[in-house]
């Protein structure tokens, strides 16, 4: 059938992949088509097991796949008339800016190879790219260069997303908003009621804000650093909890009956993780000293290094409470995502608390049910730094298929990830299977710990109140 309109997005990550699959599925008259050039990704993407795992997301790719919904390593910018640019854009590891400014190397090479193709017509190209502000700026200049009379013409917007992994879905179907940034010239302007035409077909139009471009790449950054700031927030206090008694829950379930201050993101933990905050805390770092405000990026950077406290203070915790030393010792990890309902690892807490222990000569037994055991080996191998001790990785790290296999005859369990089946597990059959002392460290506060110790439990969970006797 003919469709009214062509996307084309560049990049089947884990943004570009499911934010087509629900374009797609919501406007059956417009086609989607999502390329990449990695061949095992978009093979992954056209089969019944998808290449990232999102509750919901296999339903909604199966029901439009091969009608409105391609994936392919084809080239399709001729065809497209909107072009999303969905590539990663990581935290810079050289040369100028390295481990603060993103890499904008997808980005351009993604522009310049549209440039080359597209010499005619006018297209639409969307930043879904979390990119530092101004980006915009750069690619109108590689794409301006073939701007010539008589060639083809570009508008560029920016959209970014605002997704939480393992709500992906719902966040995309339900958006609290789309956020637009365009020229406020008049052909800027034609091009943001295009794209707003598209998310109008299921988003309220009043949902819809439309802004500049520098106020729309900016407000990506400060929307994650600010998710960030409470979370980090409430990770301080759960220092102070543990050190007067208070409970964490009972602080935030506090404050956060303060309409001025609401109750999300008060969920004290190991320290955040995943793609997104980390990057972009950074990014808006580098932005600040890059404008001379060194204030604002000393003021943002303390996020980040909290969160690194938080993630030394659990590792340390476990260590002083095992009398100091874990060499030999077995230790069941539980979750190594960096949040339930994901298989992604990517600044998970797990692969820092994981390291510290097999550095001091830990066994660690992982389970997590999402994350495979090359994932878990790759990010343990990125992160340790000395070779004697990676040497011996294949020694110190067992990747379990199941909890009770990992929890048999350990010396401690860690909750590094807040899987659901970890609150239901089966308390008093693994104490009876346990070392004694049997050691608890609850990283996410899920479990009970008062129940924990009337089994026999030494418990320590993040910003509760300890027994002084066992700590």
């Amino acid at each position: 059938m003919p469709f009214d309109l062509n996307i084309l997005c560049v990049g089947a990550g884990y943004v570009g992949g499911p934010t087509m699959a629900v374009i797609a599925s919501k406007c059956p008259n417009i086609k989607v088509t999502v390329y990449d050039l990695n061949q095992e990704r978009i093979d992954a993407w056209n089969s019944n097991d998808l290449p990232i795992y999102e509750p919901g997301l296999d339903e909604v790719v199966k029901s439009v796949r091969g009608k409105n919904l391609f994936f392919t390593t084809t080239e399709a910018y001729k065809e497209a008339d909107i072009i999303f640019i969905s590539v990663n854009t990581p935290t810079k590891t050289y040369g100028t800016g390295k481990g603060r400014a993103a890499d904008l190397k997808f980005i351009e090479l993604a522009a310049r190879r549209i440039s080359e193709v597209v010499t005619t017509g006018s297209k639409i190209i969307v930043e879904k790219s979390t990119v530092p502000v101004r980006c915009s700026v750069a690619l109108k200049k590689i794409l301006g260069a073939c701007s010539t009379e008589g060639g083809a013409k570009f508008q560029i917007l920016s959209n970014p997303e605002f997704l939480a992994e393992g709500t992906a879905i719902s966040d995309l179907t339900k958006p609290d908003r789309v956020l637009i940034g365009g020229d406020k010239d008049e052909a800027g302007q034609a091009a943001v009621a295009k794209l707003s035409s598209v998310y109008e077909n299921w988003v309220p139009k009043e949902r819809i804000i439309t802004t500049n471009l520098w106020s729309s790449e900016l407000s990506k950054l400060v929307a994650n650093a600010f998710l960030a700031q409470r979370i980090s927030s409430i990770n301080a206090i759960s220092a102070v909890c543990e050190a007067t008694g208070a409970d964490v829950d009972e602080v935030a379930n506090a404050i956060g009956q303060d309409s001025r201050i609401g109750p999300k993101f008060l969920r004290a933990s190991v320290g955040f993780g995943g793609s997104c905050f980390q990057k972009d805390i950074l990014n808006l770092v580098y932005l600040s000293q890059q404008f001379g405000l060194e204030e604002v990026a000393h003021y943002w950077m303390q996020v980040i290094e909290l969160n690194e406290y938080q993630r030394r203070r659990f590792a340390q915790k476990m260590i002083h409470t095992m009398f100091d030393t874990v060499s030999g010792k077995k230790i069941a990890i539980l979750g190594f995502a960096f949040k339930k309902d994901t298989g992604d690892t990517r600044e998970s807490s797990a692969i820092n608390v994981c390291s510290t222990l097999i550095e001091e000569g830990a066994k660690v037994h992982i389970y997590d049910p999402k994350v495979t055991k090359q994932q878990m080996l790759i990010d343990l191998e990125g992160h340790i730094t000395d070779s004697k001790v990676l040497e011996k990785l294949p020694q110190l790290v067992t990747v379990e298929s199941s909890a009770m296999a990992a929890l048999d005859n350990a010396h401690a369990l860690a909750i590094m990830t807040e899987w659901d089946e970890f609150k239901t597990l089966n308390y008093p059959e693994i104490y009876a299977k346990m070392k004694k002392p049997a050691f608890v460290f609850d990283g996410r506060a899920i479990l009970k710990p008062d129940e924990l110790r009337a089994i026999g439990f030494d418990v320590f969970a993040i910003g509760k109140p300890t027994n002084k006797e066992e700590f």
